[in-house]
């Protein structure tokens, strides 16, 4: 509890501290969102802040702690960079877009944000990577830059997914918060999963009010932080299956819209619209953010 509140207070003064004064003005973070009204990025960077100061108050070691200010840091700064510096006349979108231009040698923000995430989740898997066994006895080194690799792929397809979550209000931070919760309960990634309880329940009024949206740096960093979370926590089938999960549903995103999908499925179309203003509560729709 102690972490969550942690999480919570310095996401909330972080936010103040930027509203006072934003990197380049108000303007700068002032985005549109699916109703054609103005929201603030300033959110991201605040949740990232509450990630990071709770993640190593909650830490249960040195090497948990460096883990997961790896992930969840890396995550928030190329999540910003592709806020503040997307070229949106180029349209490129989704994660095929950008790798595809990448193959091509071009690299867009997009493109700089798969690598960045990329290698930070690796970094981050590295370090959280046991190389002894609970036993004492040294792992092989094959398996150990096996459970890197899967892990690390993890983390950087958990930013992902949850930044395609980011398209309504309160969205992004109900499935981080909920996928969160019951890991908080004990073990080494316990204190990052509070932290990321924390961060979402400071964050939800103010998104599903409007006033604010995650973008790419909060959402990246939130779902960073709960990958990194998951590998502190769970063995290598349950991993292995979240990691096949995860790059299912990005896949899937290529070609059919979550939306759609959430809108049509009893159950998660209530939860999903909870706390929300109603649909024709304003004007005409627009797209509430760039994802990648």
């Amino acid at each position: 509890m102690t972490t969550v509140l942690v999480a919570a207070t310095a996401s909330r003064a972080a936010r103040g501290l930027l509203d006072s004064g934003p990197p380049g003005g108000q303007r700068r973070w002032t985005r549109t969102n699916h109703r054609g009204g103005s929201v603030s990025l300033l959110a991201g960077p605040a949740a990232a802040a509450g990630l990071l100061v709770a993640g190593v108050v909650g830490a249960a070691s040195l090497r948990v702690a460096a883990a997961t200010t790896i992930a969840t840091a890396t995550a928030a700064v190329f999540g910003v960079i592709d806020d503040l510096e997307e070229d949106t006349a180029e349209r490129t979108k989704g994660l095929r877009g950008h790798l595809g231009a990448l193959a091509h040698g071009r690299v867009t923000t997009g493109g700089l944000k798969v690598l960045g995430i990329g290698a930070g989740s690796l970094a981050a898997a590295a370090v959280a990577t046991e190389t002894r066994r609970a036993d004492g006895s040294r792992r092989s080194p094959a398996g150990w830059l096996f459970d890197v690799a899967t892990s690390g792929a993890l983390v950087a397809a958990s930013a992902n997914l949850v930044n395609l979550l980011d398209l309504r209000p309160g969205r992004a931070l109900k499935a981080a918060g909920l996928a969160a919760a019951p890991l908080v309960v004990g073990g080494a990634g316990a204190g990052l999963a509070a932290a990321i309880v924390g961060v979402s329940m400071a964050g939800l009024e103010s998104d599903l009010d409007e006033r604010d949206m995650l973008g790419d740096g909060g959402a990246n960093a939130l779902g960073a932080a709960l990958g990194a979370a998951v590998v502190l926590e769970a063995p290598r089938p349950v991993r292995l299956a979240l990691l096949a999960g995860a790059v299912g549903l990005t896949l899937a995103s290529e070609r059919v819209s979550f939306t759609t999908v959430i809108a049509a499925t009893p159950g998660l179309r209530e939860l999903d619209a909870w706390g929300r203003r109603p649909a024709a509560s304003t004007g005409r729709a627009a797209p509430r953010s760039p994802t990648t």
